[in-house]
């Protein structure tokens, strides 16, 4: 450290050479080094004054010598070779470890010299070395003793309390503000701070991928507002169920009412009805005993004020409850299209149907659940099909389709229920103009369909349209076969589980075939009948028809009795119905009655379990009829052999009347095989 010079007055040399000015000089001296040691670093230079004589000596030698040092940070004494594994990246990942040393930690006490501490330190230590000064200049003014003073007196005056010197030699109060401040905050106790980790098991992960195209989201989307508006009709539905149970309390007693009227209804109807009920039950015409031809009995006219100008499109009995039917009212003219109705009479109440529905367009086709009775599926003229709940009370169906659901382009021309699939989710068939046999299937509220089979229609090599078809219907016994008609006379049969072709085609009639059905009984007979005026039984086996009989008349419907397997019946449009029974006559018909003149005749049904026969006409109008006693006879047998009964009996009755119609075996049969010893053969 450099030296520092400090001038003493001659003076106060003389007194205290050793005293006074060395004091002084060591109080300069600290505020020098107190100066120099309050900088942030400190440089200390080693100057050597003693040099070699020898110049050329090996001490000049290694001092031209470069001597190469790197410094780094890097702590030698840490480890790093530390390693720990990483669950995020599924691989071991090594750790960084601090690599600083800290030796040593000065903290700064410096202070602005523009702030108000600093001018307050620099007052009083201006003040102090100005009283200090002041009494150094007193002490070396020339003093006139009185007396001669000896030397002794220096060293009396050396200790004098009132001196100088002992007035520098004084402790100074520490400044609190100057080197050793310290703050309020330092001053407490600090919690130390903990550091504290644990280690858990990472959650189970799984990898998935999928692609996203510009339909797929355009599909997604479709399917977010068909949702949307599905909760904004769920929404409505349960306001309205809100609005109905508010008025439920009210309408408890008229329902209580409507009950008491419907079977006071019923009774009056009974009343009026009843030379007809009786007939129903207990007439048997005595005629049939002495010819054989039989008639039908008239019973009831169904007919409704609302489905006036409307044709009878469709009839389906109820299989739970044989008294009850449906009736599908719409048009079959273009230009005559509007609304429709739905309509469920019962025998036990001619006068006014059970339940309808007004429907949107006009009914086409109708069909009842066989297993579920409160549940019926219809297609319409502008190509949809709806499901008809009658346990709601809502007059809307409880499932239809639309254009986004797979609808139709032309009008469904028959619809048919079939078992639930491996889901047990209801499902039906419909055939339409378009080409199409759909699948339709009740999922939860919507309809989703499925195509079978497309069928369509080569015009030439090049060009090809969709099979407009008209009707079709499934075998009884085997689930997955069925036949479809078509516009252009042409029957297709099918299978649901070869989707690509049909099996296998019949050239039916000249024109559109309007109702195909297979037997009940006989697993290879259907029949057929079209506008060209014919009905003919087929067995799908062969590709020509078995019988063919000419009505001279468009025929509208034919339908098989269900308890004979040779008893089928069909309607004209010239109002006449024809009933066959080919076990009797297999040439006409046992009876032929003239209905009405003026009616075109639509459709016609037999009911599952009594001898009643439903006809319905153009005017929206349905009649029942009664069949006689020689229209449901048994074959005669012979004498001491017992009438055989059940379906083997009617399906036995069937294959004796194809056995005749096949055509026998002409080919020769083999010639019979040599023998072995020829001798024997010539001798005999």
């Amino acid at each position: 450290m450099p030296a520092t010079n400090v001038n003493v007055p001659a003076s106060s040399r003389k007194g205290n050479p050793k005293g006074n000015v060395a004091k002084a000089a060591k109080k300069r001296s600290h505020r020098y080094i107190y100066s120099l040691w309050s900088c942030s670093t400190a440089v200390v230079f080693l100057w050597t004054f003693c040099k070699p004589d020898d110049k050329h000596g090996p001490f000049y030698i290694e001092l031209k010598e470069e001597i190469t040092r790197i410094l780094t940070a890097n702590n030698p004494h840490a480890p790093d070779n530390i390693v720990r594994y990483s669950y995020k990246e599924r691989s071991f990942k090594p750790i960084s470890v601090d690599q600083l040393v800290v030796h040593f930690v000065l903290d700064g006490s410096l202070l602005h010299q523009d702030s108000e501490e600093a001018r307050r330190l620099r007052a009083k230590e201006g003040l102090k070395v100005a009283v200090a000064i002041e009494e150094v200049e007193h002490e070396e003014k020339p003093q006139t003793p009185a007396t001669p003073v000896d030397d002794g007196d220096d060293a009396a005056d050396e200790d004098r309390p009132d001196s100088a010197a002992s007035k520098l030699d004084k402790k100074e109060p520490k400044l609190t503000n100057q080197f050793n401040f310290s703050e309020r905050a330092s001053q407490t106790l600090n919690n130390p701070l903990r550091d504290q980790k644990c280690q858990t098991e990472p959650p189970p992960r799984s990898s998935f991928s999928d692609s996203a195209n510009q339909w797929e989201i355009y599909d997604a989307y479709v399917k977010e507002l068909e949702k949307q508006e599905r909760n904004k009709q769920k929404q409505n539905k349960k306001e309205d169920d809100k609005k109905l149970s508010s008025t439920e309390t009210q309408a408890d007693g008229l329902n209580k009412l409507s009950k008491a009227a419907k079977i006071l209804e019923r009774m009056v109807n009974q009343n009026m009805f009843d030379p007809i009920l009786q007939d129903f039950k207990y007439f048997e015409d005595p005629a049939d005993e002495g010819q054989p031809d039989g008639t039908l009995l008239p019973l009831w006219k169904f007919q409704f004020e609302k489905s006036k100008r409307l044709s009878v499109t469709a009839l389906c009995w109820n299989k739970k409850y044989p008294d009850l039917f449906a009736v599908g009212m719409g048009s079959y003219e273009f230009k005559r299209q509007s609304g429709g109705l739905l309509v469920f009479y019962s025998l036990k109440n001619p006068s006014y149907p059970e339940y309808f529905f007004h429907t949107w367009s006009g009914v086409l086709c109708l069909d009842v659940h066989e297993q579920r009775p409160h549940m019926a599926a219809a297609g319409f003229y502008d190509g949809s099909v709806a499901v008809f709940n009658l346990k709601e009370k809502s007059s809307e169906p409880a499932f239809r389709s639309t254009a986004k659901t797979g609808q139709h382009t032309d009008p469904v021309w028959q619809v048919q229920w079939q078992n639930d699939d491996m889901d047990n989710n209801h499902n039906f068939f419909s055939v339409s103009s378009d080409g199409r046999v759909v699948c339709w299937t009740l999922v939860k509220n919507e309809l989703v369909h499925t195509d079978i089979i497309r069928l369509t229609v080569r015009l030439s090599e090049d060009q090809s349209i969709n099979a407009p078809l008209t009707s079709f219907d499934f075998h009884k016994q085997t689930d997955y076969l069925f036949l479809v008609g078509s516009e252009n006379g042409k029957i297709y049969k099918c299978s649901k589980s070869y989707s690509g072709q049909y099996l296998d085609s019949y050239e039916a009639h000249v024109l559109a075939v309007d109702s195909v059905k297979w037997n009940q009984f006989h697993p290879k007979v259907f029949v057929s009948c079209s506008s060209d005026w014919t009905v003919k039984i087929w067995d799908h086996t062969v590709s020509a028809p078995m019988f063919t009989f000419d009505l001279r008349s468009a025929v509208g419907d034919v339908s098989w009795a269900p308890y004979s397997s040779t008893v089928f019946a069909a309607v004209t449009t010239d109002g006449m119905i024809h009933v066959f029974d080919l076990s009797l006559n297999k040439q006409q018909p046992l009876c032929l009655q003239q209905l009405t003149a003026k009616k075109h005749l639509t459709h016609v049904q037999f009911n599952p379990v009594s001898p009643v026969l439903i006809v319905g006409d153009d005017r929206g109008h349905v009649s029942s009829f009664k069949l006689s006693p020689n229209l449901r006879t048994q074959p005669k047998m012979k004498k001491h052999q017992e009438q055989p009964k059940g379906p083997e009996a009617e399906v036995a009755k069937m294959e004796r009347l194809l056995s005749l119609l096949r055509e026998p075996d002409t080919t020769p049969p083999p010639p019979p095989p040599p023998r072995a010893n020829p001798t024997s053969s010539t001798t005999s």
